[in-house]
């Protein structure tokens, strides 16, 4: 399968907007609904639909470009500002930061739910349009096309209609990690995001897939364990490996897409099913 991997970024940000932090990141809307299909069909459990609603009807709830446009505007649902709309877009595919404000404090915000719309790579896009060649494709390499094409940028950014809302984690330390889905801090290099419908939170997983350093590929072999998910991790041999916070984890965030196997480790008391 495949085996990119994710990190915690550090942005700027305020509690207060003014002329330099202007891009919101918005906690979890009151009106959201998430539906369980599978309370109202057996062969539609595990499925979801979200939105809102209008009238008597379930609408899909507002996209990127949409929310951008002030979508959600007068809501009260702006936690902090920062002052990147590029950095803001990458920290929602991460799903959770740290926050570095003014007076030099830090706090951290985490996935709380997203707008129900389904994630799309823009990467594809870039090399589709002849932006980036398919071999130099990475995050570094996607964030300096944004960066040198402002003008480009949103509408660039809003062919993905997926918005993440965050909560903020005022309970947890700087110096700790991020929490995954499992309820518990991630650790840099041993917890991996995986497809909850084919693997379970808890479990240990040995991995063998490459890790590309800055002085080239190198093999990674190592115990994992599933502890996060993500909108974008689909199938039963696919995760996503956490490696931290700061310039090396980025590094090896942004450039890993790599080709491996993982094997699910379980008691010999269990009988696996297909």
């Amino acid at each position: 399968g495949l085996f990119p991997g994710y990190y915690e970024p550090v942005l700027r940000g305020a509690r207060a907007p003014d002329t330099t932090y202007r891009w919101p990141l918005y906690g979890r809307p009151g009106d959201l609904i998430d539906v369980d299909l599978g309370d109202f069909d057996p062969d539609l459990k595990g499925k979801k639909v979200t939105g809102r609603v209008e009238g008597t009807a379930l609408v899909p709830y507002p996209d990127r470009a949409a929310i951008d446009g002030g979508a959600l505007d007068g809501k009260g649902l702006e936690l902090l500002w920062v002052d990147d709309a590029v950095e803001r877009f990458f920290l929602e595919i991460q799903g959770s930061g740290q926050i570095r404000l003014a007076d030099g404090t830090r706090t951290r915000v985490g996935y709380a739910d997203q707008n129900g719309r389904p994630y799309r790579a823009i990467g594809k896009d870039l090399i589709e349009i002849g932006a980036i060649p398919r071999e130099q494709m990475s995050m570094q390499a996607i964030r300096t096309w944004l960066e040198a094409h402002p003008a480009d940028a949103p509408g660039m950014m809003a062919r993905n209609p997926s918005v993440v809302f965050f909560t903020e984690r005022k309970d947890l330390a700087a110096a700790a990690g991020p929490l995954g889905a499992q309820g518990v801090t991630l650790t840099p290099g041993r917890s991996l995001a995986v497809d909850r419908k084919y693997l379970p939170l808890g479990a240990p997983i040995w991995l063998d897939t490459i890790a590309p350093t800055p002085d080239g590929d190198r093999p990674l072999r190592r115990l994992v364990v599933a502890q996060d998910t993500g909108g974008a991790i689909r199938g039963p041999v696919r995760g996503d490996l956490f490696w931290g916070a700061g310039p090396d984890a980025e590094f090896l965030a942004g450039h890993m897409r790599s080709p491996g196997r993982l094997y699910l480790l379980l008691p010999r008391s269990l009988s696996p099913t297909t």
